[in-house]
């Protein structure tokens, strides 16, 4: 069993789809079934059966996947810890952000470390923040930078205190707001329960929620453009006249949401994550 046979299983795992997953290791969808009836030969069993909705894994085939995705963590860990034995500081740096942050605060930050650090390459992955805060726990990637309160046991570093703002185009009184409509957007959880937290504290009734669109910037513009208010983390609200911005308060306070940096403290002896840790953290400041 080679290297190549590992990201093989672990593409067809996650796709369960002989097509899709040949696409994503750009071979033949041919070469893949050889491949894999190569591997059944080689471990005499059956690894996949073939259905209506594409390939099931046997136990046999669910035993390997789990070998494989080891043995492609071993292997990748074996290089980075490689390259951190050079004077330089080089190598593979992975990162997993949650949307937000990665749309609005991460391309200048990256701009500035590469700069600083041209030698190392690096590898981002984008999320909700529950999925990075998964992707930090499996060790799929060495650092992740999460919104909200997650449970995490190693080392956390607070980024920033963003505040909940109410934004409308048209003067609003915030007694009115039952009846005037709301343009709402998919988020986390931690998000929806924080302004669901708020109204409940504020109103009796629920508000009446005009449109649901999908992103963030989709609803900025529907709001900017007069069609109704909405709730939005000030981090995303560079570019809005202030005119139009409204902080939201609870206890006389601002509603905040924090970002957080996550990662393993064993990761810090990898230059390239201890590079960008310190970096971040001066950043931060």
């Amino acid at each position: 069993m080679e290297n190549k046979d590992w990201h093989l299983l672990e593409i067809l795992y996650e796709t369960r789809n002989i097509t899709k997953a040949a696409e994503q290791l750009y071979i033949s969808q041919p070469a893949l079934t050889y491949r894999l009836k190569q591997l059944e030969k080689e471990f005499n069993t059956t690894i996949v059966t073939r259905g209506k909705r594409g390939v099931e894994f046997t136990s046999q085939g669910e035993y390997l996947v789990k070998y494989a995705k080891e043995m492609i963590y071993l292997s990748q860990k074996t290089k980075e810890y490689i390259e951190n034995m050079n004077e330089n500081v080089s190598g593979t740096l992975r990162l997993a952000v949650c949307t937000i942050y990665a749309r609005y605060e991460l391309p200048k930050i990256l701009r500035k470390f590469h700069e600083k650090y041209p030698q190392i390459e690096i590898n981002v992955r984008s999320g909700w923040s529950s999925e990075i805060h998964q992707m930090v726990h499996k060790g799929e990637v060495h650092i992740g930078i999460i919104r909200g309160n997650y449970q995490w046991n190693d080392h956390k570093y607070l980024l920033k205190d963003d505040i909940l703002c109410l934004v409308s185009k048209n003067e609003t009184a915030m007694e009115d707001l039952p009846n005037l409509p709301q343009i709402s957007y998919e988020t986390d959880q931690t998000l929806k329960g924080l302004i669901q937290q708020w109204w409940n504290e504020n109103y009796t009734v629920p508000p009446f929620v005009s449109m649901e669109v999908d992103r963030i910037e989709t609803c900025k513009e529907m709001v900017l453009n007069g069609l109704g208010y909405g709730v939005f983390p000030d981090i995303c609200l560079q570019d809005v006249d202030p005119n139009n911005i409204r902080q939201l308060y609870a206890n006389n306070k601002p509603i905040t949401r924090s970002t957080w940096m996550i990662y393993r403290n064993s990761y810090l002896e990898l230059s390239v994550v201890k590079a960008f840790v310190d970096f971040l953290k001066e950043v931060a400041e």
